[in-house]
C-alpha cells in the first residue's frame, strides 16, 4: 500500500515509551541519535549534543518515507550525526533520504548539511535562511523560496512556510495536512519549557503574533513538533505565546 512502510517488529523492541500519555515505539540508533515513530512512516528524529555552558541537550527533526524514498526537516548539528542517521534510514528501514527541509540557519537544522550536499540531496530553505547561509559562509541549500512552497512528496503534501518572525527572522513552518502534523522547528517551545532559550537572532516583538496566525489558519492541527523537548499538540502553540508575554514581562 503506497506510503505504508514494513518495519521489523524487532526494531521496536529496542524501546518502547510512554510519550505525551500516548504509547510510542522508540527506535535507538546509537547513545546520540533516536527515532520515536508518530504514525505510518513519519518518525520525529531526536539527536543530543553537548554545548560548553548548556550541556547535553536534544534537538528534533523528523523523517517521512514513502515508497522507499525519504524526505528529511532538518538535520542533526553536525555532518557525522547527520551521516550515521541517513546510514540507519537507508540500510534498516530501506529508504533513500532524497531531500531536506531546512527549518533556519541555525546548526539544529542545517549542520549536517555538508555531508547531504556531497551525497547529492537536494536542499530546500526559504530565500532568508539561502541569504543568510551565503552571507556568513555557510553551506547554500540549493532550492529557495520566498514565502511558502508546496511540495509533492510521493503523492503527500508538505507545505513549507513563512509565517512570520520570531526564533530567528527566517523560521518556517512544515504542514503535513494529510496528518494534521505541524513540525514547528524553533518557533515552537516544548510545553516544559520554561523560558524562549536562544534569542541570539529573535525577535520577540513578532513572536506571538507570529503563533497566533499558525493558530488561525490551521486550527485542525493535531500534533506540533517543537525544535527541542517532547512533541505534543495544539497546547504548544498557546504554550509559546504564554513565554513571549512572560519574557515581556521582565
Amino acid at each position: 500500500m503506497p506510503g505504508k512502510l514494513a518495519i521489523p517488529v524487532v526494531a521496536f523492541l529496542l524501546l518502547s515509551s510512554v510519550v505525551n500519555g500516548q504509547s510510542k515505539n522508540i527506535l535507538r540508533i546509537d547513545d546520540d541519535i533516536q527515532l520515536i515513530h508518530l504514525q505510518d512512516s513519519v518518525f520525529i528524529h531526536v539527536s543530543w549534543h553537548s554545548l560548553e555552558g548548556v550541556g547535553r541537550f536534544s534537538s528534533n527533526g523528523m523523517i517521512i518515507i514513502r515508497d522507499g524514498k525519504a524526505v528529511m526537516i532538518d538535520t542533526p548539528t553536525d555532518n557525522d550525526k547527520t551521516e550515521r542517521l541517513i546510514h540507519y534510514v537507508k540500510h534498516n528501514l530501506s529508504a533513500e533520504v532524497s531531500l531536506l527541509i531546512i527549518g533556519h540557519y541555525h546548526d539544529d537544522c542545517l549542520g549536517g548539511l555538508e555531508f547531504m550536499q556531497q551525497q547529492g540531496i537536494e536542499s530546500i530553505a526559504s530565500l532568508r535562511t539561502v541569504d543568510k547561509c551565503r552571507e556568513t559562509g555557510l553551506p547554500i541549500p540549493s532550492t529557495s523560496f520566498q514565502d511558502s512552497m508546496l511540495i509533492d512528496f510521493q503523492r503527500l503534501s508538505l507545505e513549507c512556510r513563512f509565517w512570520g518572525e520570531g526564533h530567528s527572522f527566517d523560521n518556517i513552518t512544515v504542514w503535513i495536512q494529510d496528518k494534521s502534523i505541524l513540525f514547528g522547528g524553533c518557533l515552537v517551545k516544548s510545553i516544559d519549557s520554561k523560558n524562549l532559550g536562544n534569542l541570539s537572532d529573535a525577535s520577540v516583538e513578532d513572536w506571538d503574533e507570529t503563533i497566533r496566525t499558525i493558530i488561525k489558519k490551521l486550527p485542525e492541527t493535531e500534533t506540533v513538533i517543537p525544535g527541542h523537548g517532547s512533541f505534543g499538540g495544539p497546547e504548544l502553540l498557546t504554550h509559546t505565546i504564554s513565554l513571549v508575554e512572560l519574557h515581556r514581562q521582565h
